[in-house]
């Protein structure tokens, strides 16, 4: 049924999932390892990066849903479209880094979480997360519906484990108020900018464009001008719901961190596992075990949406289609060797540090996909009617430069010791 006939609230169902399956990467296992390093270390100070993060993914995302409803070609389509091809080439290589990123972020997540529920040796629980492809495979057979519903179902799961610790916690409400508003801090402290990078690479994650721009394609409305100005506004609400979500989420366990661990003084618990261990202690019990429960259905949600990532960029870039099982055994396959290599040798302190690197990472990676996206749909011959706006176009600009500034400014840190 077009989406233009009927009550308000139906169109929003009609719409809603997409913005869930984005949201996904936007609480997945890499923002618990930056999250906790940011609570822990620095208090609730990052509150406010975690706030930017987030109204910076919606409207980016709001603007991947815009170019794909509107030019029925997803963002890796319109590089390919509009770019020579050793452009698209690297464009790819940089992606698919992201996407191994975030599948280490999965791997190394899961096998902590399958650690410390049924005490799985990490290099072995490494190893089952690759059987996860027969998880994927099995519900992409039945259906992308099944497939939101059951990532609507995981991304449930994580918040009401997360509501728990916040009420187990208590945290002041005032200091928690003062930790979304920005601080100077942040830039002239090279510690803090390392993890508040981290942060932003673990929240607006590049794929995510990539993807949001496909699936949105995925819902029915009429091919008209009318048709796409509704289209467009419900995958915004619907991604902005969505990404509601994560921002609680990302802020809550920032703020369980700082309550529970910064006040108490262990600062240095940028370890899920360390978390783990002194929630029961500091919190008492049951908080450990929900810590660890949202940690696997996080992980695994994560598993889903990155599978589809994958297979929209290589197609999108190459107008390659390979088996989705040979797709996702390939990307997990890199993110597993590295992941096995540091936890046989260096163990849990290892992976810890993995992860935020692997978050650090993606932030790189970020502007290769902003940009292009920016540029898109400030095109008046690819949008037509639905242009960017001077202002929109001029805060998107603003965004895309703040991040790609913040990244020097990392690397520029790294390189001088800082």
């Amino acid at each position: 049924m077009p989406v233009q006939r009927g009550p308000w609230w139906r169109k929003i169902l009609a719409f809603a999932g997409p913005g869930y399956l984005v949201a996904v990467g936007y609480m997945d296992p890499g923002n618990w390892a930056t999250d906790l390093a940011g609570g822990s270390q620095f208090g609730y100070t990052l509150l406010s990066v975690i706030l930017i993060s987030n109204l910076m993914a919606i409207l980016l995302q709001g603007l991947a849903s815009k170019l794909g409803v509107v030019t029925g070609r997803d963002l890796a389509q319109a590089c390919r479209d509009h770019y020579p091809r050793p452009v698209v080439w690297f464009l790819w290589v940089i992606c698919e880094l992201a996407i191994a990123a975030c599948d280490l972020a999965e791997v190394i997540g899961s096998a902590i979480a399958l650690n410390l529920l049924f005490h799985i040796p990490l290099p072995i629980g490494i190893g089952i997360t690759a059987l996860d492809v027969l998880l994927v495979l099995y519900l992409q057979n039945k259906g992308f519906r099944l497939l939101e519903a059951l990532v609507i179902a995981l991304v449930a799961t994580v918040g009401l484990c997360f509501l728990f610790e916040i009420i187990k916690s208590s945290p002041p409400f005032a200091a928690v108020m003062r930790g979304f508003v920005p601080t100077s801090q942040v830039i002239s402290n090279p510690a803090m900018l390392y993890v508040a990078i981290g942060i932003l690479g673990a929240t607006v994650m590049p794929h995510n464009l990539y993807l949001h721009s496909s699936i949105v394609q995925t819902r029915q409305y009429e091919e008209t001008a009318e048709g796409k100005h509704e289209a467009v506004r419900f995958a915004f609400i619907d991604s902005t719901i969505a990404l509601s979500f994560a921002l609680f989420i990302n802020a809550a366990i920032l703020i369980v961190a700082s309550a529970t661990f910064h006040t108490s003084g262990h600062h240095e618990v940028a370890e899920i596992q360390d978390a783990y261990k002194l929630l029961t202690p500091l919190l008492g019990t049951g908080a450990s075990t929900m810590f660890a429960l949202a940690l696997l259905a996080s992980g695994q949600n994560s598993t889903l949406t990155g599978t589809l990532a994958g297979q929209i960029v290589m197609e999108g870039f190459l107008n390659i289609r390979i088996r989705p099982w040979l797709r996702r055994l390939i990307t997990r396959g890199i993110a597993i060797i590295p992941a096995a290599i540091v936890a046989v040798l260096y163990g849990a302190s290892g992976t810890a540090r993995l992860l935020v690197l692997s978050q650090v990472i993606l932030s790189m990676q970020l502007s290769f996909a902003v940009f292009p996206l920016v540029r898109f749909t400030s095109d008046k011959v690819k949008m037509g009617e639905f242009v960017n706006r001077t202002w929109l176009k001029s805060l998107a600009y603003l965004v895309a430069i703040v991040i790609a500034a913040l990244n020097i400014w990392l690397l520029v840190q790294i390189f001088r010791g800082g």
